[in-house]
């Protein structure tokens, strides 16, 4: 098998690490092209040092420049460090994702920065180990019709859309009839809305089941991260909104689901290792062997389900509503969820502040029912100033 050249966007955060773990166990199949990071250039240093990429990306300007001095000092002990090509900003992220000799392309930067790199790696026909739900969920009509365009395969990397690909394999002539999408609940399922006006930031970066970057966590807790991957999933897999309904699912065990038109029910079911999709969107349509841990139906002994309390969690039904909307709404969705979960890590919103100035802004935003890439960047930006003026 020829070796895949692979590089990642956001290689020092949660998928990132684990993608190059999985690289690491399988030295022979693929091979690290770039490598990019916000901050972390210290983590990005010993990243460098074990799989030797071409190129790398520092996207915060300081971390760049401090970078920059680190590999002056460390180069004679590094020869290596003095081959890589190094770039800065969102302009670098771009020429790693642009680059014509990568196979595969895993985005794992969390947030809108990872769209345009993504388009620009579509045009050249490279797949896409998706975990940015921000490109679809922000342009997904169009990313969407890029990746026909250039003939460029989409793999997700979420557990539950790679769940739902799976599921999906060798049954391209049948007709989906519902995506039942699961979700952990958070560390706040079964709460009331009374127990949750007060709630600290502490409390909802606490994840019963998954370890995750800061802004997914908090994404977890409002149910704002389901909210997106519904958005994400009819993009994906081309259905309606009404047909994705979200099933609480505490084990995390069944990844997702999807009903067929006979009324049948396929599941991919699992121990909780983000490890799992991750090696199956890079070694699509195989499947490699692995140490990861066994499931033992017999340990779990039971699967739960309820439905989403949307009065308790009301930014999944926002994302709902921004679906159905359609154009520039989910845009709105996204870039206000950004802003403000930045301000109540940072201790200056509460909670329920998230889902109140979300709502805000997809009211009062110039509605734009098929916008252009130019478009979506325009409300994006507008959208974040909305939000800063309002609370500032």
């Amino acid at each position: 098998m020829k070796i895949k050249n692979i590089s990642i966007l956001g290689s020092t955060g949660s998928i990132g690490s684990q993608t190059l773990d999985v690289i690491r166990k399988n030295p022979n199949l693929y091979r690290v092209e770039g490598l990019t990071v916000n901050k972390s250039i210290s983590q990005l240093l010993d990243q460098i040092n074990e799989f030797k990429p071409k190129s790398v990306a520092i996207f915060d300007d300081t971390a760049y420049e401090e970078f920059l001095t680190l590999v002056e000092e460390k180069v004679a002990t590094s020869p290596y460090l003095a081959k890589i090509n190094v770039y800065k900003g969102h302009e670098g992220l771009i020429k790693i994702a642009g680059s014509r000799t990568i196979d595969i392309l895993v985005t794992a930067v969390v947030g809108m920065i990872g769209l345009l790199p993504t388009v620009e790696a579509i045009k050249n026909s490279t797949t896409i180990a998706l975990a940015n739900k921000e490109t679809l969920v922000t342009a997904g009509q169009i990313v969407m019709d890029l990746a026909k365009k250039h003939q460029a395969k989409i793999l997700p990397v979420d557990s539950e859309h790679s769940a739902i690909f799976q599921c999906l394999n060798g049954e391209e002539s049948n007709k989906i009839d519902k995506i039942l999408l699961t979700a952990s609940g958070g560390p706040f399922r079964g709460r009331s809305r009374q127990d949750l006006i007060n709630v600290s930031k502490l409390d909802a970066l606490k994840h019963p089941n998954w370890s995750m970057g800061q802004k997914i966590s908090i994404d977890s807790s409002t149910l704002m991260n389901k909210g997106l991957e519904v958005i994400e999933a009819k993009w994906l897999f081309d259905v309606e909104p009404e047909d994705i309904i979200v099933h609480v699912h505490p084990e995390s065990i069944v990844h997702s689901m999807v009903q067929f038109q006979d009324s049948s029910v396929i599941a991919q079911l699992g121990c909780p290792d983000m490890r799992v999709p991750i090696q199956y969107a890079l070694s699509y349509p195989s499947r490699l062997d692995s140490d990861f841990e066994r499931l033992d139906l017999f340990k779990i002994a039971s699967l739960n389900f309820q439905r989403p309390d949307l009065d308790v969690f009301p930014c999944l039904d926002l994302a709902y509503r921004a679906l159905r909307e359609g154009g520039t709404s989910a845009t709105v969705l996204n870039a206000a969820n950004e802003v403000l979960v930045e301000y109540f890590l940072n201790d200056k919103i509460g909670f329920y502040d998230i889902p109140k100035y979300i709502e805000m802004a997809m009211n009062e935003h110039d509605f734009i029912d098929q916008p252009s890439l130019k478009d979506i960047i325009n409300i994006d930006a507008w959208t974040r100033s909305y939000i800063k003026n309002i609370i500032n």
